[in-house]
């Protein structure tokens, strides 16, 4: 199943829209079954997501990819839109953990190839593997380097 990355402000208005489950964790956080999206209105793109459960809460800097990352289309396995119940590309929210190398922004990096893919409708969430994963990477740059083009030169 296709998926369209949109983002919809609307989900995080009310305390009660922010939560969700996740029953299989994320990759490395298994017993963490239980997630809320928090923001701030000068944050955004960025969303906390804070996981709890059996153990200490767990923070990760989210984004919905939805015009952020052109060209960016996740394709799920069957099973994956199965498993979540997704009737409807609609009913899927796509969230991506974002990587901050030495704490600095301009080295900010998205994971595109394991997106946490939310219900809507079930608020039940998983992190799943796309199918189309060979399209992209697992350290998108989020920022450009200016210097990118440089050393690509160089380097050639």
């Amino acid at each position: 199943m296709k998926i369209q990355p949109e983002m919809y402000p609307t989900d995080l208005e009310s305390p009660a829209a922010n939560g969700f489950l996740l029953p299989h964790g994320l990759i490395g956080f298994a017993r963490h079954t239980q997630a809320a999206l928090h923001y701030q209105p000068d944050h955004l793109p960025f969303l906390w997501l804070k996981l709890h459960g059996a153990e200490p809460p767990v923070h990760f800097v989210v984004i919905e990819p939805g015009g952020i990352i052109p060209g960016y289309e996740p394709e799920l396995f069957a099973d994956d839109a199965f498993a979540l119940d997704l009737a409807n590309p609609a009913d899927a929210m796509v969230l991506n953990i974002v990587t901050l190398r030495h704490q600095n922004p301009l080295e900010a990096t998205v994971n595109l190839i394991g997106p946490i893919i939310v219900n809507r409708r079930l608020r039940v969430g998983r992190q799943i593997v796309i199918s189309n994963y060979s399209r992209y990477s697992a350290h998108h740059a989020l920022v450009e380097s200016p210097l990118a083009p440089v050393a690509r030169a160089y380097s050639a």
